[in-house]
């Protein structure tokens, strides 16, 4: 059996009820998410736009150059405008997404003769310094292909930026030459008459444009 009184005082009740609350601690007002969120260091990010960047590339092959790229690929940048020199990018291809214009030579690069997109699906590069001279550029990083990192130098150059800070779309454009044995792409086949079907030496061309998605902090 629960007693109950039967004539509660109320102005009690109410007294215990002030003193609960005055007793309870604060509560911890919250702030709002912000909608872009600020980058360290001064640095604006910058979400590679791909519709209106692209990764190409060119080989020999017996007496021309075949050319290539890749359709699916994403990067990010962090980049103060006035400041190139402290920005950093970073890129991840999609193997598998190796496009000659040609079915039956994107299958055998896809394949254990070359890029073996099964074992090793991604390829990837993360700068580690970036310098500037005048208009012209210089991207030191690292270039990861079937899991094997050698350091390249892309050589480029700034295209300027546009728009509202928050809403900015950037552009650079860069380019190198590697060598694909060092990556472990070694195949390759002799030829009637001397030579073989593939040069060593790959050009690489890259014009990027980039979308603001935080400013500088």
């Amino acid at each position: 059996m629960v007693w109950r009184h039967p004539n509660p005082d109320r102005s009690v009740l109410r007294a215990l009820a002030l003193i609960a609350l005055a007793a309870a601690p604060p509560a911890v007002a919250q702030s709002p998410t912000p909608a872009v969120a600020p980058a360290p260091d001064g640095r604006a990010q910058w979400r590679i736009d791909v519709t209106h960047s692209e990764l190409m590339f060119r080989i020999r092959h017996l007496v021309s150059r075949v050319p290539g790229t890749f359709l699916d690929w994403s990067g990010v940048l962090a980049v103060n405008p006035d400041d190139l020199a402290g920005g950093s990018v970073e890129v991840t291809i999609q193997a598998a997404s190796i496009s000659t214009r040609n079915d039956r030579r994107d299958n055998d690069l896809r394949s254990a003769n070359f890029f073996e997109v099964e074992t090793y699906p991604t390829i990837a590069f993360v700068s580690r310094q970036v310098t500037v001279t005048g208009e012209r550029m210089t991207v030191e990083g690292d270039l990861t292909i079937r899991g094997i990192t050698r350091p390249v130098v892309l050589d480029g150059s700034y295209e300027g930026v546009v728009g509202e800070p928050g809403r900015r779309r950037i552009g650079f454009s860069a380019a190198t030459t590697i060598n694909r044995l060092d990556y472990g792409l070694t195949w390759n086949r002799m030829v009637e008459g001397g030579g073989v079907v593939l040069g060593d030496e790959v050009a690489i061309a890259i014009p990027i444009a980039a979308v603001e998605t935080a400013p500088a902090g």
